[in-house]
């Protein structure tokens, strides 16, 4: 009789048993996935970092043509392609820009918003990135930070102006500009868990007119 009733409490428990079972593998292997993307992008950005800055370095040294140029940029520009690097000293942000907003780009960096202008146009420059990896920090943004964005083609200054939270759809954020000014979006809230609702987006304009040159 007692083994009985232990059989029937054990069938009982076992659902439950599973259910506890499955929910932990699932968590583990959903926090193993977490781990693995974020240090795979890490790694991605620090090796793509330091071929920038080499190849920045040796086009320095060597007096080489710059391989991206403004004029024609828009038609070249393909998806996956270096664009640069952009730096927010102040909040330890620095990571490679790479074209397009696809998922497998913005994994592994920044991506520039196609249709919007590209470093060294007048216009307005779009670029995006997650809020948990390369643009975490962004949710300490101030007025007057200094953004740096750097191109093969040259260095590009700007001054952070305004910080604001809308909408997915307020697509106005990236409309064109008869000034050179540089746009940020990343979603909101940062600690949102799941696809966030809001889009936080940070304002900059170009401090100096000319680019600093590469060349010697």
């Amino acid at each position: 009789m007692i083994v009985r009733i232990r059989r029937c409490q054990w069938l009982r428990l076992a659902p439950w048993r599973l259910a506890q079972w499955t929910f932990l593998i699932a968590g583990l292997l959903a926090t193993a996935y977490a781990g693995f993307s974020y240090a795979a992008g890490y790694l991605y950005q620090a090796y793509e970092i330091r071929v920038f800055d080499r190849d920045l370095a040796h086009q320095l040294t060597n007096s080489l043509t710059p391989r991206y140029s403004v004029k024609g940029a828009q038609a070249r520009v393909r998806t996956g392609s270096l664009v640069g690097k952009i730096e927010i000293h102040r909040l330890g942000i620095s990571a490679i820009v790479k074209e397009g907003v696809d998922g497998r780009t913005l994994d592994l960096a920044v991506g520039h918003i196609p249709s919007t202008a590209l470093p060294g146009e007048t216009g307005n420059i779009g670029v995006a990135a997650h809020r948990d990896t390369l643009f975490r920090n962004l949710k300490d943004v101030r007025q007057n930070d200094e953004i740096t964005l750097t191109t093969m083609a040259g260095t590009y200054e700007y001054r952070v102006v305004s910080f604001r939270v809308v909408n997915p759809s307020d697509v106005f954020v990236l409309s064109s500009s008869e000034e050179k000014i540089l746009t940020l979006v990343t979603c909101y809230p940062f600690y949102f868990v799941g696809n966030a609702p809001k889009r936080f987006v940070v304002r900059a304009v170009q401090v100096v007119d000319a680019p600093s040159s590469h060349q010697t």
